[in-house]
């Protein structure tokens, strides 16, 4: 069936992505796209980026303008979905109105942890993830000196490039003993953590923010061993929830994220899901809910093809990318269970360099820092699956061009016996 209604609730990348697939892979009915913030959708990487230090306002970053939307016959509406009707096949409004579909797709994004302390709803207190909360953030960062920023997570460390480059103090603070500890070895952690000390943020570690306080606005971030912070702004940065809550309610299958299988089609055959509020089974990494652009658009086209009738299975590496004053740090696969790590140049000297994480002699993932070549290299090879040897993998003197074919090689040679 291609001639119904479609509907898809989520203004996101994803759900901006599946409306756009629908019609290039045949979806001839209405399709309505419903989100609840008023802007047409946006790219939120920038958020935390070029939005935040002001170089880019909300135009430049549209995903598509409103052009493409009404060319290609896709409805938009300013709304929030409170609630599905599965056996009547209608979404119910906030406002109360109830849209009937043939086809739904849930691209609910994630929302941010809040910060579990006394004073946390304090003036002065922001967390980042949509348009607004940056227009909060800049206008409380204007005339403001000091900023202190709760988390060492990469929208922590982003954050703080883009505050530096307003000209604020900035403090992280990270509960855990190195920056970027849950997605990064070692080295990678002490790389950033000296590019952000070198760029005039202090950067604390093994500390835990036990209150926020102040009188009618927030002035001072305590620690749990008793120092205090002065802060004019405090940013909380420490991770999200993925919105589950419409599809729990409905009783679809649910756990860390909206359970899809590798098709996008969730414990209803009529309802698919894409984006930060999903978990699926990866071939390569077992079941995982991710954050990232990339992932949610390769979602979004196996959701449309599944809404088609069609099957196109979710089957991309997962990578990711963060920008930080002049680096452009750039990931390519998980690096889960890594049991060796190389290094390919010097993070202790260098502003360019790989880290690639081995599991059983396999390579899972790399961090390839303003190295691009390597991580394209790392992308095929991940996603292949192809031979490495680990002691070329850190020799400069071998190019990199020459280590990819050998891989192809070897590859060839164990496929052919």
């Amino acid at each position: 069936m291609t001639r119904g209604r479609a509907v898809v609730i989520g203004a996101s990348h994803a759900g901006a992505q599946l409306g756009a697939r629908l019609r290039s892979v045949g979806w001839e009915g209405e399709i309505l796209l419903i989100g609840d913030e008023p802007y047409l959708p946006y790219q939120r990487p920038p958020m935390s980026k070029t939005y935040l230090a002001e170089t880019a306002e909300i135009d430049d970053l549209l995903i598509r303008g409103p052009e493409f939307y009404d060319r290609q016959g896709i409805s938009i509406r300013r709304g929030r979905a409170v609630r599905i009707d599965r056996d009547e096949h209608r979404v119910v409004l906030d406002d109360g109105e109830s849209v009937g579909y043939d086809k739904l797709a849930l691209c609910l994004g994630a929302r941010p942890l809040p910060l579990p302390v006394p004073g946390a709803d304090l003036p002065g207190v922001h967390q980042l993830r949509t348009a607004e909360d940056v227009e909060a953030i800049r206008s409380a960062v204007r005339g403001s000196r000091r900023a202190v920023i709760v988390g060492g997570g990469y929208i922590g460390l982003e954050t703080a490039a883009s505050l530096r480059k307003l000209g604020l103090e900035v403090t992280v603070v990270e509960a855990a003993d190195r920056v970027l500890k849950r997605v990064t070895a070692p080295e990678v952690s002490d790389f950033f953590h000296r590019t952000h000390q070198a760029a005039g943020v202090h950067v604390r570690t093994d500390a835990t923010v036990v209150a926020l306080e102040g009188t009618g606005r927030v002035s001072t971030v305590r620690l749990a061993d008793g120092e205090t912070l002065p802060a004019d702004v405090v940013i909380v940065g420490i991770g999200v929830r993925p919105n589950v809550d419409l599809a729990r309610d409905a009783g679809l299958d649910v756990g860390d994220g909206i359970r899809i299988d590798p098709y996008a089609r969730t414990s209803d055959p009529d309802i698919v899901a894409a984006g930060d509020c999903t978990s699926y089974e990866d071939a390569r990494y077992g079941r995982v809910r991710l954050e990232s652009v990339p992932s949610a658009v390769e979602q979004a086209k196996a959701a449309a093809a599944t809404m088609c009738g069609r099957s196109e299975p979710i089957a991309a590496l997962p990578w990711f990318w963060s920008d930080q004053y002049d680096l452009k740090l750039q990931i390519a696969g998980l690096n889960t269970g890594y049991d060796q790590v190389v290094l390919r140049g010097d993070p202790r000297s260098d502003r360019e360099f790989s880290c690639f994480y081995l599991r059983k002699g396999e390579l899972i993932a790399a961090d390839c820092v303003n190295r691009p070549q390597q991580f394209i290299f790392s992308k095929r090879v991940i996603a292949e699956r192809l031979p490495v040897d680990p002691g070329s993998l850190g020799d400069l003197s071998v190019p990199i061009a020459t280590q990819l074919a050998w891989a192809l090689e070897k590859a060839s040679l164990a496929s052919a016996s």
